[in-house]
């Protein structure tokens, strides 16, 4: 039962890591249509006011939540690393370091999801408020990209359901490894018994 659960258990520290790193690239990509469609459209960036689409003053405003985001992801990184630091990957026996791990990485997961997901979904709704008419006005006379897609926002969903299936796993492992814990010293308690 133990090799199982020990496989089981690598397999969601990988996954932490993988949906982690995941998690970092998306907060390098979330602008990256806001920035090739609407950054050429401010004509000014002391004067925000002053550009040629209305509502495009949206990429000036997520400038402080991507880096956030960004921090976040390192972050996130760092907790998912720290399941690596404690052997909870590999250890047979879980101890408080394992635990603890476990409840950091849960923490900051559960935290970015909700977090990030409120000011994506505020950033979402002011990008839906651009005067698309004259974002592709400008886009045809200066040769920029033209999109209405809300890609990049609405992927979220996905990743961040991936991030809380890994927590989920992560605590339903450790729920594991401590009932098997307790059987396996419940079977030596009973075999000491029986050798006095």
């Amino acid at each position: 039962m133990y090799k199982k659960q020990l496989t089981v258990q690598k397999l969601i520290c990988l996954a932490a890591v993988i949906v982690s790193v995941a998690v970092f690239v998306y907060s390098l990509g979330i602008m990256t249509d806001l920035y090739d469609a609407l950054y050429s459209t401010m004509r000014n960036a002391n004067d925000l006011t002053k550009t040629d689409v209305p509502g495009s003053i949206v990429y000036y405003n997520m400038q402080d939540f991507n880096n956030l985001f960004l921090c976040a992801g390192i972050g996130l990184i760092i907790a998912a690393l720290l399941l690596y630091l404690t052997n909870t990957h590999v250890r047979r026996r879980y101890y408080i370091g394992n635990y603890v791990a476990i409840g950091i990485y849960s923490i900051v997961s559960l935290g970015i999801i909700g977090w990030a997901h409120g000011q994506i979904e505020i950033y979402k709704a002011q990008f839906l408020q651009v005067d698309f008419a004259a974002l592709k006005e400008h886009a045809e006379m200066w040769n920029t990209t033209y999109t209405e897609s809300t890609f990049w926002f609405d992927i979220h969903y996905f990743l961040f359901a991936l991030l809380f299936l890994v927590v989920v796993a992560l605590i339903g492992n450790a729920v594991w490894k401590k009932r098997l814990m307790q059987e396996e010293q419940a079977l030596l308690n009973r075999g000491k018994e029986t050798a006095i």
